[in-house]
């Protein structure tokens, strides 16, 4: 090297080559920030903290294609002007050796420098980072924006031959897709348990199920004769386990109310012990003059918006009605709970076996009324529940059949033995993961 060429221009030339390094890293580790930076934690920021750099980075994650256009513009422009600077010094100090050198000593200075050091900086905690740097990015964003017009306009004609639309402000990943993936990230690490990570799954996908997929049959459902003794009704309302239960006519079809146990209670006391009472008014009590109206909701109506209704309505009961009107089952404000919660029981609930029961081969005997959803919950499985909302409907769906009892099925990498049938109701089966 002459020492001729160290002179003040050698100098100058390269602080400024070392300032474009640090623009270029600003931009890089700028980029990592704000496109890894938490909406959620941003406004978090703005709204508690006032940061006022966490409103301008929300602002600017907003549109994300203006966003990254400016920032890679900005940074390509940065290394491009450095390395272009560095070729001519090495040049002029080494000859024409320079251009290799030059090549060697700004590729490992960009790499380093300008690249993984202030994306591995940004990455630690991105919002913090997001948040300072959101004010100069804006200004940038700004300057460069007729550029980035461009830029815009020449990439969305080039995609758009294969298919492929951007529209400003659209986002990769939805919000809810975003919290279902850093709960199942978060339960895979051991940070989140799996009975919150189900209570918050369960909250969010009310707004993507219905009140058929949960619903008690109508098979199931306990009902009150209204042509009935008045004895046996106050019996049979004292003898069952629910508080509700539908009055029926002639056809169990024909629901005429709802009666409530209290009212009921009220009633009878009022004939037995009040001030008119008589064996006279007892025999000609009729129930349906304390029942309430019954409430009918559509089997498409989803949970959320159920759930909103029973609050509304102040009422916890609904008799559910496919589209020609036919009774299909009933739900209640604690069967939408415990979607969020799991199974709730008290003093009243009759007992009955748990509904997935561990077998030493490891297996597991299961109701085949069981929802396929509870037993995804309960196994931590997977097992599809499009086609069905029972693992009994899941068999006979993949089947194409009832199956008689015995008969084993290997489906979706789980093998299902019917273990019970009564009738053409799969009652009991035993499933095992195929491993």
């Amino acid at each position: 090297m002459d020492m001729t060429t160290l002179d003040s221009s050698f100098w100058i030339t390269a602080g400024v080559i070392l300032a474009l390094l640090v623009c270029s890293g600003f931009f890089s580790g700028s980029e990592t920030a704000l496109t890894a930076a938490s909406r959620g934690k941003l406004r978090s920021m703005a709204d508690r903290d006032k940061i006022s750099g966490a409103k301008k980075a929300l602002d600017l994650k907003e549109d994300n294609e203006r966003l990254i256009g400016g920032i890679l513009l900005g940074n390509n422009l940065a290394n491009i002007l450095a390395t272009s600077l560095a070729t001519a010094l090495f040049t002029r100090a080494f000859g024409e050796s320079g251009v290799a050198l030059a090549t060697l000593v700004m590729t490992a200075m960009v790499l380093v420098f300008a690249e993984v050091l202030p994306k591995t900086y940004a990455i630690n905690d991105p919002e913090k980072t997001a948040s300072r740097a959101a004010s100069t990015i804006s200004i940038v964003i700004t300057l460069l924006s007729p550029v980035v017009a461009a830029v815009r306009l020449i990439v969305r004609g080039v995609l758009r031959p294969f298919g492929v639309r951007i529209e400003a402000g659209a986002n990769m990943l939805s919000v809810r897709e975003e919290i279902v993936g850093a709960l199942s990230i978060g339960h895979s690490e051991g940070v989140v348990e799996k009975e919150d990570r189900d209570r918050l799954l369960g909250a969010l996908d009310l707004g993507d199920r219905t009140v058929e997929e949960i619903m008690l049959h109508r098979s199931k459902i306990e009902m009150i004769d209204a042509d009935d003794p008045p004895e046996k009704i106050l019996s049979q309302c004292l003898e069952s386990a629910h508080t509700r239960l539908p009055i029926f006519r002639e056809d169990r079809e024909n629901i005429i109310g709802i009666i409530h146990a209290k009212n009921l209670l009220r009633a009878m006391d009022k004939l037995m012990r009040g001030p008119d009472a008589s064996e006279a008014a007892l025999s000609v009590f009729k129930v349906t003059d304390v029942a309430m109206t019954p409430y009918f909701v559509p089997e498409t109506t989803t949970l959320d918006d159920q759930m909103r209704q029973f609050l509304k309505r102040h009422t916890h009961f609904a008799l559910v009605i496919d589209e020609y009107g036919a009774l299909q089952g009933l739900i209640t404000l604690e069967d939408i709970l415990e979607e969020i919660v799991g199974e709730i029981t008290d003093e009243f609930d009759p007992s009955a076996d748990y509904p997935v029961r561990s077998m030493d081969d490891g297996s597991y005997l299961i109701d085949g009324a069981m929802t396929i959803r509870d037993l995804n919950r309960a196994t931590d499985w997977s097992l599809p529940d499009e086609e069905a909302n029972t693992v009994a409907g899941l068999v006979i769906h993949e089947a194409q059949t009832i199956p008689t009892q015995g008969q084993v099925f290997s489906f979706h990498g789980f093998r299902f033995e019917v273990v019970s049938r009564k009738d053409n109701r799969l009652v009991r089966l035993k499933v095992r993961e195929l491993s």
